[in-house]
């Protein structure tokens, strides 16, 4: 399918793939940088050395890079394809929460209750054996398949009755809202098994690597700095390919794209399994950083946040919903130190603004300046 065969609106947005084929060198080379200057300055300068970094900030930056990776894979369906999610959160804490039993499965014995088979929190609720559905998560690639498996099932089946029932626009922002919030309900419940309002927590190790080391630490911010730049070439990719334009097509005017040829529910459920793959694997990887998920990371405001990060950056640019989510989230760990219950108006206030004043974002707002002086 040719440019030329495109509706109209698709003219400007052909010139803007390439813009982002082109950016993408640029954006790996100050990721895989920042990355490997932050890892050097943990392991390597001494903690009175100006050019130590502390534990803490390298956790912070590897959660910030999994927020990242998240607000992609909502990008990647909104920005792209104008599907509003507002409950991504759920694809994220269901990523969280397979790779958290592996973990609660591998403190065994030092366990406070002293039960290597059971994880402490169903000894102290009397439970006798362990679920059929934790069978298994004592291996590492059974909880790594789960990770992907069960969010992109999840996925699937809703896109699939969804986009086939022919949902769209805040129908379906408010089914996905109502998605992640039955599962937050479900996940509350101390009886499915998951460790009810507390979670699972207490974790010790990953892959025999004791979770509290500097390098394990460093490893895991690594890993999730890899994770982005892969999401983000594979995403870019195939967004400046034919598949990207039918996608973009199909937010632009989905009623003609059909009338072309194209089976465009089909594209919409396809795109939404791999957003929600993506999602998982950010909360798989956030899970080990922070120590803890619990039922509380499916409430819908998480999701609408998401949705905020990529407001704030520019939707439909990739790397403007990278930068939305690093920015956002560190005027959050600043705003909430001095301010705690403020954060929420404020977070509000912030995505009214931005919808007002600045309709594509920090990148667009860049983008118009640039264009201003080049004329």
């Amino acid at each position: 399918m040719t440019s030329s065969a495109l509706p109209a609106p698709l003219t400007g947005r052909v010139t803007a793939l390439h813009e982002l084929r082109a950016r993408a060198p640029l954006f790996l080379a100050i990721l895989f940088a920042t990355t490997i200057a932050a890892s050097l300055g943990n392991l390597l300068f001494p903690e009175d050395s100006l050019f130590h970094v502390s534990t803490y900030t390298i956790t912070l930056l590897g959660k910030y890079l999994c927020y990242a990776l998240l607000a992609m894979s909502v990008d990647v369906v909104w920005g792209y394809c104008g599907i509003l999610s507002l409950g991504h959160g759920a694809f994220f804490t269901l990523g969280g929460y397979a790779l958290g039993m592996y973990l609660m499965r591998q403190i065994g014995d030092r366990g406070v209750y002293g039960n290597p088979e059971l994880p402490d929190f169903m000894v102290f609720l009397d439970w006798q054996e362990l679920p059929w559905y934790w069978a298994g998560f004592d291996q590492f690639w059974i909880a790594a398949l789960m990770v992907l498996l069960v969010p992109g099932l999840l996925a699937f089946v809703f896109g699939y009755l969804a986009f086939r029932s022919r949902v769209v626009g805040v129908y379906l922002s408010i089914m996905t809202q109502a998605m992640t919030y039955a599962l937050m309900l479900g996940f509350f419940r101390n009886e499915l098994g998951f460790g009810g309002n507390n979670g699972l927590t207490d974790f010790k190790d990953l892959l025999g690597y004791n979770l509290q080391a500097d390098t394990t630490r460093v490893g895991l911010m690594f890993a999730s700095a890899v994770a982005l730049g892969l999401a983000y070439v594979i995403s870019q990719w195939m967004m400046g390919s034919k598949l990207g334009r039918v996608i973009i097509a199909i937010r632009d005017d989905e009623a003609r794209a059909r009338f072309i040829g194209f089976r465009t529910e089909n594209y919409k459920i396809w795109l939404f399994v791999y957003s929600a793959l993506l999602a998982a694997i950010a909360g798989a990887l956030y899970v080990p950083q922070v120590g803890i998920i619990n039922p509380g990371e499916f409430s819908p405001v998480n999701s609408i946040e998401m949705v905020v990060w990529v407001a704030v950056g520019g939707r439909g640019t990739l790397y403007g919903a990278i930068i939305g989510a690093i920015l956002v989230n560190y005027a959050k760990t600043r705003f909430t130190a001095i301010w705690p219950e403020a954060w929420l108006f404020a977070l509000g206030a912030l995505f009214v603004g931005v919808t007002v004043f600045l309709p594509q974002g920090i990148v667009g707002l860049f983008k118009n300046r640039l264009a201003g002086r080049a004329t």
